[in-house]
This record gives structure tokens, sequence and C-alpha cells, in this order.
């Protein structure tokens, strides 16, 4: 599976896509991603299953595009985020200063 950028057109695999994933947002329950190619900055929300992009809107977030990520799955923290595809998972952390970083594959 390859996940795309729209400004771009670029494609990752999620590996690439979500170690480019930094500053988690929890009020508003944002992501900040930073394409690796061409530098365009996307805000998105790590929904069951799909990413949503889209736009902060009148204090909320407007989810205006989907892109369906089967088996993908969220955790809410603290100070972070946890993004898990099959056995993967990766943290981001609330700080613009940490980009995301992967946990060891579960055996």
């Amino acid at each position: 599976m390859l996940i795309p950028c729209f400004a771009c057109e670029s494609r990752f695999r999620p590996d690439e896509f979500f170690l480019a994933c930094h500053d988690y947002n929890r009020g508003m329950d944002l992501v900040a991603w930073t394409c690796p190619r061409c530098g365009n900055r996307d805000d998105l929300r790590v929904l069951p299953d799909a990413l949503g992009f889209g736009y902060p809107r009148r204090g909320r977030f407007d989810v205006q595009d989907r892109f369906q990520v089967p088996g993908l799955r969220r955790q809410r923290q603290d100070l972070r985020l946890d993004i898990c595809l099959d056995k993967d998972v990766w943290h981001v952390h609330t700080r613009l200063n940490r980009l995301a970083h992967r946990s060891p594959s579960r055996t």
C-alpha cells in the first residue's frame, strides 16, 4: 500500500509516511505531516482504517478527503498519538522539535 501526498502526487510506504508525521495537536486531534519530497505540510486526522485530510474551520477540523488504510488504528496518550498498522507502531509527540519514531515490531 502506498499513501499519497496530495500536493506533489508522490506515494509513500506506510513507514516512510508515518515517520514524516510530527506535532500531535491533542486538542484538535490532528497530526502535522510534511512531505519528504516536496515539503508540503498537511494536517490530518488518524481515523480507524483511514487518514482524514482537511482544514481547520470555526475551531474544528473539517475532514475533506479520506484515504483508506485497512488495519490502521490509533491510541491517544497524554503527550502523543500512537499510530498502529499491522505490527508496526509510530509515536507522534506533541512537541514540534520531535519527529515520529517507530517502535520495534512486536513478534
